[in-house]
Order: structure tokens, then sequence, then C-alpha cells
């Protein structure tokens, strides 16, 4: 019956409190991950200023976050933004290859992907019949 009560007893602001609590601990460790995740794909530090961030970073965890937030806060968000681009040409480039695109060499970069993709909107717009897609459907597969 004592666990029944230290239940009961426990108000509901202390149940925001805690729950405040638990939210800004996660927004913390996930702000210091962020910021060790930048120290280490930063181009334009060296070795030993990754080191000294890292160290100032982990052992004055506080003093460290918001020095490196307020001298490289600014740099943090374009590298997040390049990131995102080298990953969007990535995936943008894996597509094309899987897709079946030729090669830049190989018919100007062009794929019969993206002509028979032309030819059926055509169709579908009504400028081609059906007789004059599957004309053209059978010269670019030729």
């Amino acid at each position: 019956m004592d666990t029944l009560q230290l239940a009961v007893d426990y108000p509901v602001l202390n149940i925001f409190w805690t729950m405040l609590e638990l939210f800004l601990w996660i927004l913390w460790f996930f702000l210091l991950f962020k910021i060790i995740t930048d120290i280490f794909r930063s181009h334009d530090l060296g070795g030993w200023g990754k080191a000294g961030w890292l160290v100032l970073v982990i052992i004055l965890p506080l003093i460290g976050v918001l020095a490196y937030l307020i001298a490289r806060g600014k740099d943090m968000g374009k590298r997040d933004a390049e990131q995102a681009q080298r990953s969007e040409a990535a995936v943008r480039a894996y597509i094309r290859d899987a897709a079946g695109a030729a090669p830049a060499g190989e018919g100007g970069g062009r794929s019969h992907v993206d002509d028979l993709a032309k030819l059926a909107d055509l169709k579908e717009k009504g400028v081609l019949s059906d007789e004059e897609y599957q004309k053209a459907k059978d010269r670019i597969l030729a």
C-alpha cells in the first residue's frame, strides 16, 4: 500500500516540473551531439582546433556549447545546408543511374527514360495520336 500512497502524494505540478526537466535534458543532449558532429564535420578546423573544441565541450559543457554557438553558430548552419545539398545531389545521381540514364558522354546526358516520359506526356495531352506515339517510341528504343 505504500507504493499506492507515493503515487497519490506526487502533485500535478511536480509531474509537469519532471516533464520539463526531462525535455530540457533531451534538448541538451541533442544540442551537445549536434555540436560534436559539427566539430568533426568542419573542414576549416585543423586537428588541434577540433581537439580543443571537443575538450572544451566535454570538460566544460555549458561554457563550451555556448562559446561554440557564439563563435561558430552561423557557419554551423552553412555546413548543414551544404551537407543537405550534397546528400540531395547523391540521391539524384543514384536515381538517374538506377533509372538507366546515359552517361554525359553518351547521348548528351539525355536518357531513354526522359524521352519516353516526354512522349507519354505529349500523348496524354493529346498532341500525339496512338500511332505517332508508337512510332516515336519504337524509334527511341531502337
